[in-house]
C-alpha cells in the first residue's frame, strides 16, 4: 500500500481548535501542503487558525462549528467534508477527559465522554468507510486513541474506557477494509502537554508528559504511513513492549499511586 501523499489534499481535522489537533492542523499545512477541513466547538479559535494557515501557509482552509457530542453534528461535519468529492483522509481527534474520582462524575458529564470520545467517532467512522472502501477510492482515516486504551489508568477510568473501545474498534475495523487503497490507523499517545493537561491536576504528572509539536509529528508520521496501531515516543512504545511482560493488576496500582499523589497535592493547593 502506498503512503498517503498529503499536497494539495483535502484533509479534516476535528478537534483543531486546540491542543494535539492544533498543532497536527498546523504541521499538515506548513509541512505537507495539505488544505484542510477544521472542526471544533470554538468557532474563534478555528477563525484564527484559518486565517494564520491560510497566509503563511498559503493552503485553503474550511471551518465546520460543531459539537461532536451531538450525533448529528457528527453527521454533518462528515456530510459537508464529502459533499465536493474531494475529502483524501481524515484525523479523527477529538476527545475529551475527567481526572477525579470515578463516583464524583457526574452521569451528564460522563455520557457527554462517551458521545465525544466513542458516539461522535463511530458515527463519523462509519460514514468515511462507506465514502472510501470502494474501488478506484484512495485515502485514509486515523482515530486517536491513547495508552491508555491498553492500560486502564485510575482515576481517568471513563477515558481509559472510551480509548479502549475506539482501539479495539479502529482495529478489527482495519481488517474489514476491501479497499487496498484505503487504510485505518489507530494513533495512541501517552500524555500531551496540551490544553487538557494544563491544570493543577497534571502538576505530578508533567515530567511525563510529551511535547504536543513532537507528538503531532508522529501522528502524521503514522496517518502517511498507513501504521495499524502506532505508539509515539521511543520511550513509550518500549514500555507498552515491556508492560505486555507485566500483569495488569500490578501496573495499574503502580499508576493509582502516582495518580492520586498527584490528585491529592492538587486539591490541597
Amino acid at each position: 500500500m502506498k503512503n498517503l501523499a498529503l499536497n494539495n489534499k483535502w484533509i479534516l481535522v476535528t478537534g483543531a481548535s486546540s491542543g494535539l489537533g492544533q498543532e497536527m492542523a498546523r504541521q499538515l499545512a506548513h509541512i505537507h501542503k495539505a488544505n484542510l477541513i477544521i472542526a471544533a466547538r470554538r468557532a474563534d479559535k478555528l477563525e484564527d487558525l484559518k486565517a494564520e494557515l491560510e497566509k503563511a501557509a498559503g493552503i485553503k482552509v474550511k471551518v465546520i462549528v460543531a459539537d461532536l457530542s451531538i450525533p448529528e453534528e457528527a453527521d454533518r461535519v462528515i456530510n459537508e467534508s464529502i459533499a465536493n468529492g474531494n475529502l483524501y483522509g481524515a484525523i479523527l481527534n477529538a476527545g475529551v477527559t475527567y481526572f477525579g474520582r470515578h463516583t464524583e462524575l457526574p452521569w451528564d458529564n460522563f455520557e457527554s465522554i462517551l458521545k465525544t470520545n466513542v458516539i461522535g467517532v463511530v458515527r463519523m467512522t462509519n460514514s468515511l468507510v462507506k465514502h472510501f472502501d470502494k474501488p478506484g477510492s484512495v485515502g485514509g482515516v486515523m482515530l486517536v486513541s491513547s495508552m491508555a486504551g491498553f492500560f486502564p489508568v485510575p482515576y481517568q477510568a471513563a477515558y481509559s474506557a472510551t480509548k479502549a473501545f475506539i482501539t479495539a474498534f479502529g482495529n478489527a475495523l482495519h481488517n474489514e477494509l476491501q479497499n487496498p487503497d484505503f487504510s485505518i490507523t489507530v494513533f495512541s499517545p501517552g500524555g500531551i502537554a496540551t490544553e487538557m493537561t494544563d491544570n493543577s491536576k497534571f502538576n505530578e504528572l508533567k515530567g511525563w508528559l510529551m511535547p504536543v509539536s513532537e507528538a503531532a509529528k508522529e501522528g502524521i508520521h503514522a496517518f502517511i504511513t498507513r501504521k495499524y496501531n502506532y505508539v509515539p515516543g521511543l520511550l513509550n512504545r518500549i514500555g507498552n513492549v515491556f508492560m505486555n511482560f507485566l500483569p495488569k493488576r500490578f501496573i495499574s496500582g503502580k499508576m493509582s499511586k502516582v495518580y492520586l499523589k498527584s490528585l491529592t497535592k492538587a486539591q490541597e493547593e
